[in-house]
């Protein structure tokens, strides 16, 4: 069995998988001071749930964008699982060339992202991919059609734009991010409402546009999202064709394989 281990900077995502079948995920919040005990008394109790030993577990992949926890997830793998992880590194180990400056600016899940989504959605096909991916960033990568990371946009995500109203703003109350009724707000909540879920979905549909109008081929560029607003947005956007919420973990397993196919 595998374990795929995505930290982020607001949640850390674990996925066990047999093979290329992904058997069970979860998610708990990231905290950035926990130790490689903390980590591994979380994950084993997880895997308990489903009744997995930690024994079964062969393998390690983690990509992670919060690096003390890196540190503390091989350290928990040696001791614990008695495994050398594997750390995506952008620039090296994921058999995707970055055209990044420099390569390790790039966070590792944008790579991973990249990594499945042109497996999945651009290979075959021969065409480019742009990822949407809404976590506590939103992030939009541009994959080309000969399977290159290019780069991509960096916006605040909609749970700080939320965030902000509420705290610099002395009357404007703290609002739980939906889609209003209607796009005019007949109260201060769904106003507020209206502007961050209409104003994302307005966000999407122009940066993707943009980005299919300067990456060659864009007009024929498959667009998939992830991340947790994901599925709440994509909806209502005409650029989002595909939502695939285990993308990350999907990125991991490959990534994975294949440098144990090197081996």
């Amino acid at each position: 069995m595998l374990l795929a281990v995505d930290v982020g900077n607001t949640q850390t995502h674990v996925g066990a998988f047999a093979g290329a079948d992904l058997v069970e995920h979860w998610r708990f919040q990231t905290r950035a001071g926990a130790t490689g005990d903390e980590l591994a008394d979380r994950i084993a109790g997880l895997l308990s749930l489903r009744e997995i030993p930690l024994s079964d577990v062969e393998a390690m992949c983690v990509s992670s964008v919060v690096p003390p926890l890196t540190r503390s997830i091989e350290e928990m793998a040696r001791q614990y699982f008695g495994r050398e992880p594997m750390t995506v590194d952008p620039g090296t180990n994921t058999g995707m060339p970055v055209r990044y400056s420099p390569p390790s600016d790039v966070g590792a899940d944008r790579v991973v992202n990249a990594v499945a989504a042109y497996e999945f959605f651009g290979r075959a096909e021969g065409v480019p991919v742009i990822v949407v991916d809404f976590g506590t960033a939103t992030t939009f990568d541009a994959i080309s059609a000969a399977g290159e990371y290019v780069g991509g946009v960096i916006c605040p995500g909609i749970g700080i734009s939320a965030d902000a109203l509420f705290q610099r703003a002395a009357r404007l109350p703290r609002v739980d991010v939906r889609k209003p009724p209607s796009i005019v707000g007949g109260t201060t909540v769904t106003s507020m409402q209206a502007g961050l879920f209409f104003g994302y979905v307005s966000m999407v549909d122009g940066i993707v546009a943009r980005m299919r109008a300067e990456i060659p081929a864009g007009d024929k560029a498959a667009c998939v999202a992830t991340g947790g607003m994901a599925e709440v947005l994509a909806g209502e956007t005409s650029a989002i064709e595909r939502v695939e919420p285990d993308l990350t973990l999907q990125g991991l397993r490959l990534i994975w394989g294949r440098a144990r196919g090197k081996a």
